[in-house]
């Protein structure tokens, strides 16, 4: 039940709200940042598979931008705060569960996208709210290049329903996104790196700029002993290593991204990157080293493979 303390919060008006599109614009000096900020090149500056990503390499014409990036085009957007009115949480205690992203055109190096909001999911956990946002994100001709689906934890933001029967709404197929179960056997591939000492200083460049990856003080308020990387900075880790060690550095191999964040990472761990190939589907995790603890999981789809692996 929702204490008397909490203002009045109706979810049944929330789904019936017609969300405001935004707008994202970017340069290709953006897609480079973010290319940078999720470790491109930064173990070799002239690396085969990554140089594109950040310089015209060859003469090509635009630099070539990783599927993740698409995941970014929602920051700025209107904040969770205003999308669900009447909801209080302290933005400090917000974590990010989930991400899934379907690519159906590789993007551009530059562009202004539309992007359409949803309401995809909103539950009542007692102790928190779990609220799913999904972004369509449109080019200048209208074409649909992507689509998002972020799954947001709100510590101590549940406990709304108004009556003993938890709220709880979905606005797509429970199976849409199966369970990811982890092989026993042996990796197809494996890629370790290191998340550098100031990659979340790097990262929060390309726009979000919540101050539990940069302030010790509101980290330690979160629970931890220091700022953490973003949870889309490890996924575009991931992402990347699969693009170089299954796609042989294609980025256009990649049809759809599963994440599931599942453990904090300190900037200066290093990752290592587990990849099982089951057909068109890479299933992944990811190890931070130091602690020997799995930080991420989940599935990359892809369109086809090369007949040699």
């Amino acid at each position: 039940m929702a204490s008397d303390n909490k203002p009045s919060f109706d979810p049944d008006l929330v789904i019936a709200h017609k969300f405001p599109e935004t707008t994202y614009t970017y340069s290709e000096r953006d897609a480079v940042i973010y290319a940078l900020g999720v470790g491109a090149c930064q173990r070799d500056a002239v690396d085969d598979d990554e140089l594109k990503y950040v310089y015209h390499e060859n003469g090509q014409q635009f630099v070539q931008v990783l599927p993740t990036f698409s995941a970014i085009f929602s920051s700025g957007s209107t904040p969770i705060a205003q999308l669900l009115p009447g909801l209080e949480y302290d933005p400090r205690l917000l974590l990010h569960g989930q991400q899934y992203i379907e690519i159906y055109k590789p993007l551009p190096s530059s562009g202004r996208i539309q992007n359409k909001v949803a309401l995809a999911g909103l539950h009542d956990k007692g102790k928190a709210a779990i609220v799913e946002l999904e972004t369509k994100s449109y080019n200048e001709s209208g074409e649909l290049l992507c689509m998002n689906r972020s799954t947001v934890y709100l510590r101590g933001a549940g406990g709304f329903s108004r009556s003993s029967r938890p709220f709880s709404y979905s606005n797509y197929p429970a199976n849409q996104v199966s369970a990811i179960k982890i092989l026993k056997s042996q990796p197809f591939a494996v890629f370790e790196e290191c998340a550098q000492p100031s990659q979340a200083l790097l990262y929060r460049l390309s726009g979000d700029y919540n101050p539990l990856h940069s302030d010790p003080v509101v980290a330690k308020v979160a629970g931890f002993t220091r700022p953490i990387l973003h949870g889309l900075c490890t996924l575009g880790f991931a992402v990347r290593a699969i693009i170089k060690c299954i796609c042989k550095g294609d980025p256009n191999k990649v049809k759809s991204i599963f994440g599931r964040f599942l453990l904090h990472v300190y900037p200066g761990e290093t990752l290592i990157t587990e990849m099982w190939l089951q057909d068109k589907r890479v299933i992944y995790q990811v190890r931070v080293k130091e602690r020997n603890r799995i930080v991420l999981s989940g599935f990359v789809d892809l369109h086809g493979l090369t007949s040699s692996l």
